[in-house]
């Protein structure tokens, strides 16, 4: 939904420029859903990295409100920010080229998008285990209005982060564009 939206918007207004590395030519030709599915099964990451992978794009929509998640970045945002989230949650993850080969791009192209990434957060990867579960909750409301009533694996080991810590995005009572509409 929300890329459908940006993709009409984008046509008419300019694209902030934060996320051009992420741009490919053109669109994959599989599905959001199907994509999220294939990281999924390939790379056995644990079900709370793509939670987190949803919050770093949250966050990034949040530092860079002038860009806009479409069709020709999308996937890229998807794999980089699930295969970061892996890295600080899983104990054990697959490395950048098993990603890569996963996610449709280049070893030296997911290296670039992964740096890209961590300078566009300013390096703040870690997720409190409050902004985790209040995540979880709106990803499931958001099943509920799709049809879904599966629940989300809250399994979740708190990193050493205080509540304070917390981007100032994440505290206040409004709502990112990536929350308010959804990822499918």
């Amino acid at each position: 939904q929300l890329t459908k939206g940006n993709g009409v918007f984008s046509g008419s207004t300019p694209i902030g420029t934060s996320l051009n590395t992420f741009h490919g030519v053109r669109a994959p030709n599989i599905s959001i859903a199907k994509y999220l599915e294939r990281i999924y099964k390939y790379t056995n990451c644990s079900p709370s990295c793509f939670v987190v992978g949803y919050v770093y794009i949250d966050r990034l929509l949040h530092r860079h409100p002038d860009s806009l998640v479409v069709s020709l970045n999308v996937h890229r945002l998807l794999v980089t920010s699930v295969m970061v989230a892996s890295k600080t949650m899983d104990d054990e993850h697959y490395n950048n080229a098993f990603y890569a080969r996963v996610g449709g791009v280049s070893n030296a192209e997911l290296n670039r998008l992964e740096l890209e990434l961590l300078f566009l957060l300013d390096f703040g990867v870690m997720v409190s285990s409050r902004v985790f579960e209040s995540y979880c909750l709106h990803l499931e409301k958001e099943m509920l209005v799709n049809g879904t009533t599966q629940k989300i694996e809250k399994a979740f080991i708190s990193n050493p982060v205080d509540d304070v810590t917390e981007i100032s995005a994440e505290n206040t009572a409004s709502c990112s564009p990536l929350l308010s509409i959804g990822l499918s």
